[in-house]
């Protein structure tokens, strides 16, 4: 075997242990994704209101099931729910005066808090949810 040789081998090796290590990561990163198990408050803020908001969620791989409540103790449950790594997303379906109204969400898990973003009719606001139980 040349040296050229060699180093091709060499390279190949290389190669298949990187794409293995990323490989890994992304399994881990799956497997040890955002916990999100559990009651989650916060404040809605809209201007001129703050709106208490509360929300459940239960994870099972890479789907995202529970309910949201607000104020009245209305509960709903959430709609498309995805868990990806540390990011999840969902949507609540509303009723608005006599049609259904899609509240879309998106956010970032950390282990202490969960920073949504709200889009409702393409007007996006930020809320940050506390864990609660």
């Amino acid at each position: 075997m040349t040296n050229q040789d060699r180093f091709h081998s060499l390279d190949a090796v290389r190669g298949f242990a990187l794409m293995l290590a990323l490989a890994l990561l992304f399994v881990a990163g799956v497997a040890f994704g955002a916990d999100v198990d559990g009651k989650w408050d916060g404040i809605w803020k809209i201007p001129g209101m703050e709106i208490p908001v509360s929300y459940t969620f239960k994870a099972d791989g890479a789907a995202l099931t529970g309910t949201s409540s607000g104020p009245e103790n209305t509960t709903i449950p959430i709609k498309d729910g995805k868990i990806d790594g540390n990011k999840i997303s969902f949507t609540v379906p509303i009723n608005f005066n006599g049609q259904e109204v899609k509240m879309e969400y998106k956010g970032v898990v950390s282990p202490d808090k969960i920073v949504l973003t709200l889009d409702m009719m393409g007007q996006p606001t930020e809320i940050v949810l506390k864990k609660t139980k």
